[in-house]
Order: C-alpha cells, then sequence, then structure tokens
C-alpha cells in the first residue's frame, strides 16, 4: 500500500487538474453558447436561399442552355474530391475520432472513381490525411472561433476550380452536424455538381434583373459557400459542447478519484497508526520482567 505522503500528493496532482477542467468546462460553456446562437441565427439564410435556389433551378433547361450552369452539370465521376472539416484542437471527447473514422471508412468503401483529393478545414483532419499518405490538394486551417464568409470563400473557391478545371467530377464534404449539446453526428454532403433543391413550394412572382438565367448563375456559386460556411459554423459549436461535457466529465471523475484517494489515504493511516501501536507494544513487552 503506498505511504500517505505519496498518496498527498496524487490527490493534490488530481485536485489541481479537476480545477483546470473546471476552468475549460466553463469557458467552453461561454464559447458554445455564443457558437450556437451563430448556428441558428445563419440556418434560416441557409434555408431560404436553398429554397430560392430551388425555384430558379425548376427552370426548364436543355442541354445547350445547361451548359451555361457548369456547377449543375453532372457527369460520370473518374475522380472525386473530399472537403473534410475538423476542429483544430482536441480535447472534445469522441468528435474528432468520429469524424476521422467517417472519412476513412468513406475513403475505403463510398469514395467514387478511387482515392479521392483531399481539402482540408481543421488541424485534426490535415493531420490524420498527411499521417495516412492521402493527397492533400489545400488546407486550411487556424480560422477561428468566428469565422467570416471571407474566411470561407477561399475554401469554397478551390472546390469550385477542382471542379470546373475538371479534375474531380464530384466533391462530398464531411462536417460534425451540431444538433444539440449531447450529439454531434458526422455527416456526408455532396456540394458539387449542386444537387437541385426542391422550390419553397409556393413559387413567387419574382421580378429578376436581368433575368431568371442571370440570377442563378451568380447564386450558384454563393450556394455552395454558404453551403460550407454553414458546416464550418456547425463544426465550431459542434467543437465546443463537446468539449464543455468532456471537461465535465472529466472533472467528475477526478472528484470520485479525489474521493477514493481519500479513503485509501484514511486506510493507509489507520495502518500505519496500527504499525506504530504494535511496535510500541512490543517493545513494552521486550522490557517487561516476568
Amino acid at each position: 500500500m503506498p505511504n500517505p505522503r505519496e498518496i498527498r500528493r496524487r490527490i493534490r496532482g488530481v485536485s489541481n487538474m479537476s480545477q483546470i477542467t473546471r476552468a475549460m468546462e466553463m469557458v467552453a460553456a461561454s464559447k458554445m453558447r455564443r457558437a450556437q446562437e451563430r448556428v441558428t441565427s445563419g440556418r434560416p439564410y441557409a434555408d431560404r436561399l436553398r429554397a430560392v435556389l430551388g425555384d430558379l433551378a425548376s427552370l426548364q433547361l436543355d442541354p445547350e442552355q445547361l451548359r451555361e450552369f457548369p456547377l449543375l452539370a453532372e457527369r460520370e465521376v473518374h475522380k472525386s474530391a473530399l472537403l473534410l472539416i475538423t476542429p483544430d484542437r482536441g480535447l472534445s471527447g469522441a468528435l474528432n475520432a468520429n469524424l476521422l473514422r467517417r472519412a476513412t471508412h468513406y475513403l475505403r468503401e463510398e469514395a467514387p472513381g478511387g482515392e479521392p483529393e483531399i481539402i482540408a478545414v481543421g488541424k485534426r483532419g490535415r493531420d490524420f490525411m498527411l499521417r495516412t499518405r492521402q493527397h492533400v490538394v489545400a488546407e486550411f486551417i487556424q480560422l477561428g472561433d468566428r469565422p467570416s464568409l471571407d474566411d470561407i470563400r477561399p475554401v469554397a473557391q478551390v472546390a469550385i476550380d477542382e471542379f470546373l478545371a475538371g479534375r474531380v467530377d464530384a466533391v462530398h464534404m464531411i462536417y460534425p452536424q451540431f444538433v444539440n449539446t449531447l450529439t454531434q453526428r458526422p455527416e456526408l454532403v455532396q456540394i458539387l455538381p449542386i444537387e437541385r433543391p426542391e422550390g419553397s413550394g409556393e413559387r413567387m412572382d419574382y421580378i429578376f434583373e436581368p433575368d431568371e438565367k442571370a440570377v442563378l448563375g451568380g447564386i450558384l456559386p454563393r450556394y455552395v459557400e454558404i453551403q460550407i460556411y454553414q458546416a464550418v459554423l456547425d463544426t465550431v459549436a459542434s467543437f465546443y459542447s463537446a468539449q464543455m461535457v468532456a471537461m465535465r466529465n472529466a472533472t467528475d471523475n477526478a472528484k470520485e478519484l479525489v474521493d477514493d484517494l481519500s479513503l485509501s489515504l484514511n486506510k493507509a493511516r489507520q495502518a500505519q497508526i496500527t504499525n506504530e501501536v504494535a511496535e510500541i507494544s512490543a517493545g513494552a513487552n521486550a522490557f517487561r520482567v516476568d
């Protein structure tokens, strides 16, 4: 059994660690609330843009007219690209592991056209892809906790350029979809070619300037940007939610460990006192004269 001094040292170390995890939990909770607000405030705009695009995409376009909108053009997939969005940091429970596991399954089982190109957003995904010797064509890290649409445009531009140049025939995206504080689900979506969303159901009698086709051509790249931007916001909210829960669990585990160590300390002290009493008794018996 460890001596009381060693147990006290462990208790101090675990107590200090619990203070750190408690502080990290509070910081993550504060940032999580702001990240959740940004996610929820951005979703109505993304949904409305999807509805407007659905109304415009319902135009009857013949093959000749479809050439004017290459982002809608579907073709046989000989080569694809994967846009992997992950956090830059760890200490977030199983969030990163679940994302990388989903990406690995995609690379092995689902990627059309063989080994895909990788566009990595976030250090965790970038490092994993480099370790596994994947073909990383672009990387974007340190976007911060409050990324703007201007920060996301280069990411979207890389994906669009790869698709328009014909180097890839499809672009898929994996990111952690924020459901709630306890649930963050790895999601796989296709961003290129753009799948025509369904319209709003109630065709609005808009007046387009200069015309509907010109507006459609302008909206398509913006739609790709918004999809990626919303995914990055989901990633930030998912990271801080997962980190808050992980740090709370770590704090609770540390408190339980302190209780167990305190019990062990009491047992060690009792054993030490018992040994000392036994030694005193043995010494007294040795000097006792029969």
